[in-house]
């Protein structure tokens, strides 16, 4: 259930010390004693424990047949006992508000939280809150197949910002509108959010006109830049579809979320490279 050791401070101690639940008695390994560098010497009365630099690191008497140890003696002894049991870990994992076992094993090799104790947090180990608090959402399949078959079929559509650095026209919003079909991306750049309707009706008869095909569908979330009159009468006069996805679900709308993310890693990476200031 835990690892630890028995230490004399700043002097010895006997590490690796395991407990096991439910046992009665402390065992101590002989060759263990041995292959660590100690020195075990027996006599008829009494089994000596020490190191070369400690003349006696604990004493166990003989009673039938065994060498016992008297732990009330241990405290006689200046021997420290640093063992941490099962409800100690317990006990630290609530006070450390349920934090993951791997960082409380990454506290505990080094030494950053006083007392501590030094014992093996097994990581796959679940308290009952742990998975009531910390569940998540189940997450969503990949889209591996493209559902449309001509240009304009379905457009994507989301507006990311506000950046912390305007740019030099005092642009800090970005319009990103993507052709489901060939992905094709659009991007504009906006002073504020409501900039995007004048942006899109301009972008719609200027790709309708070039690649002679209809606009059949849009989908985007429910942010107010689309959710308004002036987008809701654009589209019923050009009979375009409109769907939006779940509330607060940017999953559905997985294809320009995560080519914001694109965009954005791009941009950093190449201010990145020529060392180029923020407001680029």
């Amino acid at each position: 259930m835990g690892i630890g050791k028995i230490s004399i401070p700043l002097l010895a101690y006997i590490d690796n010390i395991l407990y096991v639940k439910g046992l009665k008695y402390i065992l101590l390994s002989i060759s263990q004693f041995c292959d660590n560098g100690y020195i075990v010497s027996f006599n008829k009365n009494q089994c000596i424990v020490k190191t070369e630099y400690v003349k006696s690191f604990f004493t166990a008497r003989q009673h039938n047949n065994l060498y016992e140890i008297d732990l009330i003696g241990l405290s006689q002894q200046n021997v420290t006992c640093l063992l941490s049991r099962q409800d100690d870990r317990c006990s630290w994992h609530k006070k450390l508000g349920h934090v993951n076992l791997k960082h409380i094993s990454k506290l505990s090799k080094r030494d950053l939280v006083k007392r501590l104790p030094k014992i093996y947090w097994k990581t796959h180990l679940l308290y009952e809150a742990c998975p009531q608090g910390k569940q998540i959402k189940t997450s969503f399949k990949s889209k591996d197949v493209v559902s449309t078959t001509q240009l304009l079929q379905l457009l994507h559509m989301d507006v990311f910002g506000p950046t912390r650095r305007l740019s030099l026209r005092g642009k800090k919003y970005g319009f990103v509108v993507i052709d489901d079909y060939l992905r094709y991306t659009w991007i504009y750049f906006l002073a504020n959010k409501h900039e995007s309707f004048k942006v899109f009706e301009i972008l719609c008869k200027k790709v309708q006109n070039e690649k002679g095909f209809c606009i059949s569908s849009i989908r985007n979330d429910h942010g107010t830049k689309f959710e308004n009159a002036e987008f809701k009468s654009f589209y019923e006069r050009s009979e375009i579809f409109l769907n939006f996805s779940s509330p607060r679900t940017p999953q559905q709308n997985e294809i320009v979320e995560r080519k914001n993310r694109t965009l954005q890693e791009m941009v950093r990476t190449m201010l990145c490279e020529k060392s180029f200031p923020k407001h680029f």
